[in-house]
């Protein structure tokens, strides 16, 4: 009896970890395919390149992708878990919304921070240098130099952050026990690290919300210009003052024993001068929000 307890158990261990796994692999699927075509929706558009850097540029898509669909993923775990959390605490008889237990949220939990810190200290340098790399100077070009170089240079930035962390640290807490647990590096430095990066997101975050702000209204204000009504009445307006200015110069430029062509002139201006009133007018109610008026109706064609 017990042996068969043993077996139930382990079996109930194991589709329980089938079904997290699924879960997981799902939820991951759709947040890398939402990643995939924000990506290519906002990527450059690149002209036709060769074979090397056309691989190089896939990988570095690929891993943008996977840090974009993990971000996400870490974002929406909390609102996620908290919603998990109110469904069963709302539904508890219910067997459709059992998968949604503590087991799978901590996993999730798990997975999220593993895969940040992949993705912060591995993935997006790695993609970065990637893209940048050429190859070391006397080495046959291809994709092992670029990988090589890469790989050099994630070296060195990592001694680089090793160093600016351990002064860091022993200009804060110059004690002997927080030096030694620097050595510990899953469980200790790669959290501080990690803590340090996130709060330096954040700062950049509250520096640069005000800035982006006052540029966005900057630019909503240079894109919002007047209506095309406005423009094109503001056209016309001009085009007719220039008519009118033309006539009065030919009506001054003829003699008075001309009597056919100034009364022509005369008519035409005054025609100019009515056509400009109404426009004006137009103009006016256009401004103070009316509805225009039947005297305002004044043909495009009217002013050419």
């Amino acid at each position: 009896m017990e042996g068969q307890d043993e077996v139930s158990a382990r079996e109930q261990h194991f589709h329980s970890q089938v079904r997290e796994s699924t879960i997981c692999f799902l939820l991951f699927a759709i947040l890398y395919v939402v990643s995939y075509f924000i990506i290519t929706r906002y990527k450059r558009k690149s002209d036709e390149q060769e074979d090397e850097d056309a691989i190089v540029n896939r990988i570095s898509l690929f891993l943008s992708t996977f840090t974009l669909a993990v971000s996400a993923g870490a974002v929406l775990l909390l609102p996620f878990s908290i919603i998990s959390n109110e469904i069963l605490l709302s539904f508890p008889q219910n067997y459709y919304i059992q998968w949604l237990n503590g087991s799978l949220i901590h996993g999730l939990w798990n997975l999220a921070s593993l895969f940040s810190n992949l993705c912060l200290f591995v993935l997006m340098p790695f993609a970065f240098f990637f893209l940048e790399s050429e190859g070391f100077a006397g080495l046959k070009k291809g994709i092992r130099a670029r990988i090589l170089e890469t790989l050099v240079m994630l070296l060195l930035l990592a001694l680089l952050i090793l160093g600016i962390v351990w002064v860091a640290s022993a200009l804060i807490d110059n004690d002997a026990a927080s030096m030694e647990s620097l050595y510990d590096l899953w469980e200790f430095y790669l959290p501080y690290l990690y803590s340090c990066i996130s709060l330096m997101g954040c700062l950049l975050l509250l520096l640069c919300t005000p800035v982006g702000l006052s540029r966005m209204f900057t630019v909503m204000g240079q894109l919002l210009v007047k209506p095309t009504i406005l423009e094109d009445l503001d056209e016309q307006i001009y085009i007719i003052t220039l008519e009118e200015e033309a006539l009065q110069r030919r009506l001054n430029g003829l003699s008075s024993s001309v009597e056919y062509n100034i009364m022509e002139l005369e008519q035409e201006l005054e025609n100019v001068k009515t056509l400009k009133t109404k426009l004006d007018h137009w103009k006016l109610c256009v401004h103070l929000g009316f509805e225009l008026c039947s005297a305002c109706d004044v043909e495009n064609t009217g002013a050419s």
